[in-house]
């Protein structure tokens, strides 16, 4: 394999694309993300290419911490916050891999992407976003169900039993717990309320709180469903979100594709494979089918 891309910017320009193809998507991401200047020489070749075949070439060569730590940056610095690409990346990534993003953040633009955040967003929305880019979150296994139920009936008290939302202690609560006890806290919250906890967010509050709180729960409960969700609505109705697709496809394809590929079928009733290939064209379209795998 890296005789394969040794000399690969010697034939790049003007090559036909589906070698280009069929060379990298054999690989590995760790065959590709090749370390020192044999990566940066291959992505500079690859920029030669154009538009979403360039994107997603790109993507698939730059390791997934440090192609992190550009979204966010990006998303930060646009006219108007990205919000939806901040709250994918810090909602769906574990303590360690949020870490890893702040020190790499750190290394290249002098700032954590806390401090990112909170200079580029307003009101209680990054709030919610600093504290997930702080990776504080336990990671452990432990649950306590006195404190599942403590901290449900405190979610219902600061939900269900006011006008609004307390985000402070739906935060608290959020965005701190390990998974495990997290879902323990929601499976009770649902006998206290008789209503599902994201119902009651739905009802609290709009606009971006709520979706940072939403998009939480639904990464702890099921990510590959988060993640089939996006797919699907980066490409429903017309046009298509080309930064989420190319993001996420690249993102999850050495991670979990095949439990979103079957989250999707489930929820969608069609394979994640027909929707990218009735949905997209082209040389960046071939590449994302390599991604997505299997046609079921």
């Amino acid at each position: 394999h890296s005789g394969s891309l040794t000399g690969f910017h010697l034939f790049l320009a003007g090559t036909d694309e589906e070698i280009i193809i069929d060379i990298l998507t054999k690989l590995n991401a760790s065959q590709r993300q090749v370390g020192g200047l044999q990566r940066c020489d291959l992505i500079g070749d690859l920029t030669l290419l154009s538009g979403n075949f360039e994107r997603v070439m790109v993507g698939m060569m730059t390791p997934t911490a440090m192609s992190d730590v550009h979204k966010v940056r990006r998303a930060v610095k646009v006219s108007g916050t990205e919000e939806g690409c901040l709250m994918e990346i810090l909602a769906s990534c574990n303590s360690e891999e949020i870490h890893r993003i702040n020190e790499i953040s750190k290394l290249q633009y002098g700032c954590s992407v806390e401090d990112d955040v909170v200079s580029s967003t307003s009101s209680m929305f990054p709030r919610v976003l600093v504290s997930l880019a702080t990776g504080n979150r336990d990671e452990g296994m432990y649950v306590d169900d006195a404190l599942a139920q403590q901290d449900a009936v405190c979610l219902y008290e600061a939900g269900e039993r006011k006008w609004g939302i307390d985000e402070v202690q739906f935060m608290s609560v959020l965005c701190t717990w390990n998974r495990h006890h997290l879902l323990r806290v929601l499976d009770v919250y649902r006998g206290i309320s008789i209503k599902d906890i994201t119902d009651s967010i739905k009802s609290g509050r709009s606009g971006d709180l709520e979706d940072a709180l939403l998009v939480t729960v639904k990464c702890m409960r099921n990510k590959p469903a988060y993640f089939a969700e996006r797919l699907y609505k980066s490409m429903k109705g017309l046009g298509t979100d080309d930064n989420t697709l190319i993001r996420v496809m690249v993102s999850r394809s050495e991670i979990d594709m095949l439990d979103i590929r079957r989250e999707f079928l489930t929820m969608y009733g069609k394979s994640l494979h027909s929707f990218i290939k009735g949905d997209c064209s082209g040389d960046y379209r071939k590449v994302l089918l390599k991604l997505c795998g299997g046609e079921d």
